[in-house]
């Protein structure tokens, strides 16, 4: 097993996809250039949204105005005033009689104008998630990236320490060899005469 883990593209989409880094797609490729480099550069998409336009900042006032219940009750509010006066044409508020054609007129103006500033804002939203999930899954790729590396240092020190307990019991089984082998050697010469003189009582 490798001690150091190769985090070129490559070896990373063989490592952690278990595919050819030929084979992943546009995305996957780019997460993983970013996860192999060690700068953090914003995509162009990733600027697009951090410098959001006014028109930007505007369909997004409107998309959360317009998809909200009191837009629906306001509206629906301004709808009946308007009918009632001009159907009882009290204060003798008579604009648009019945069938209300500027009333009409008005709703098709307003929902023709609504409905792609909507959209607009719906794309937007649509791309900061991507962009969201992209920074998910690239979090969880350097993650992993960081665990194998971890994983290897883990084996990597095992070794050295089963390398080490080899070495341990070499040293205790030759040193205890040489302890036997010491108790079994007769001692050396005049030793046993000079114990024998000294153990005779003196006369």
């Amino acid at each position: 097993m490798k001690n150091k883990l190769d985090t070129s593209p490559e070896a990373l989409a063989e490592e952690l996809l278990g595919r050819p880094y030929d084979e992943l797609d546009e995305d996957e490729q780019r997460v993983l250039c970013r996860v192999a480099s060690t700068e953090i550069e914003l995509d162009p998409d990733e600027l697009e949204v951090v410098n959001i336009k006014f028109g930007d900042r505007m369909a997004d006032r409107v998309a959360a105005i317009g998809g909200s219940w009191g837009f629906i009750g306001a509206f629906l509010a301004l709808m009946i005033v308007w009918m009632a006066l001009n159907v009882t044409q009290m204060w003798g508020v008579d604009f648009d009689p019945y069938p209300f054609i500027l009333l009409n007129l008005s709703l098709s103006t307003l929902a023709a104008l609504q409905a792609p500033i909507i959209l607009m804002s719906q794309n937007r939203q649509a791309k900061k998630d991507r962009i969201s999930n992209r920074h998910d899954y690239e979090v969880n790729l350097r993650t992993t990236v960081e665990l194998l590396r971890l994983h290897r240092k883990i084996d990597k020190v095992f070794n050295k320490l089963g390398q080490m307990q080899g070495s341990v019991e070499e040293v205790a089984l030759t040193t205890e060899a040489a302890v036997e082998q010491a108790l079994e050697a007769p001692p050396p010469n005049g030793q046993g005469d000079l114990a024998g003189v000294e153990a005779k009582p003196q006369a």
